[in-house]
Parts: C-alpha cells; sequence; structure tokens
C-alpha cells in the first residue's frame, strides 16, 4: 500500500512540476473516430505550452473558445502572438511542423482538432 501512495505522490510531483515549467500534456478528448476522421477537443491551459510535433494528418481546428497564444517558430524561434476568435477554422497539411504554442490569455480556450484520415 504504501508503494501505491509513493507512485501516485510522484506522478503528481511529475505532473505538477511540468506545470510550473510550463510544459504539460494538453488534456483532450476524443469525441469521433472512424476510418475516415478522428475529432479531438483540446483544452490550452493558461501558461502551458503544447510542444512542438509534425502533423500526421491533415487538420482543420475550429477554435471554440476565444484564444491568444504565442507560436514560436521551430526554425527561426521568432515569437509571434495570434489572436483567434470563437468560430474561427485554420487548416494544416500533414508533415507541417506544428510548433509550441502557448496560452497567453489567463483562462483555458478548447479547440477542436479534425485529423482527416486517407
Amino acid at each position: 500500500m504504501r508503494y501505491l501512495f509513493v507512485a501516485i505522490g510522484a506522478c503528481v510531483l511529475t505532473v505538477g512540476g511540468m506545470r510550473l515549467m510550463g510544459w504539460a500534456p494538453m488534456p483532450e478528448t476524443v469525441k469521433l473516430e472512424n476510418p475516415k476522421v478522428r475529432v479531438k477537443e483540446v483544452i490550452y491551459l493558461p501558461g502551458v505550452s503544447r510542444e512542438r510535433y509534425i502533423r500526421p494528418t491533415d487538420q482543420l481546428i475550429v477554435f471554440l473558445d476565444d484564444s491568444k497564444y504565442e507560436r514560436i517558430d521551430s526554425k527561426t524561434k521568432e515569437r509571434a502572438v495570434r489572436e483567434r476568435k470563437s468560430g474561427e477554422v485554420i487548416w494544416h497539411d500533414k508533415g507541417e511542423d506544428a510548433p509550441v504554442l502557448k496560452n497567453l490569455g489567463t483562462k483555458p480556450y478548447r479547440a477542436l482538432v479534425i485529423e482527416l484520415k486517407k
């Protein structure tokens, strides 16, 4: 039983430390998945950065809330602030670099990430 408490405590401290440093996995929920599409709701927490990755599919992103975030270009390290309105939709191609993003707002914002499978 003691080992269980130690393991749980270690997990809590790890996630807490990652959040304090501004790095943590974005909470996401799969809303729909079939052979043609996967739809995820992603929550971008205030002050937390999304890690860089390469987009595995073509993607539509629908902003469900107004948002303000910092985008850090992976190659040039240039920082740009972007603002999106609720209902705004953007497109990204498969294989495209998804740079580090950081929610600059004081509250979480949500987006639907619609991954098109081929």
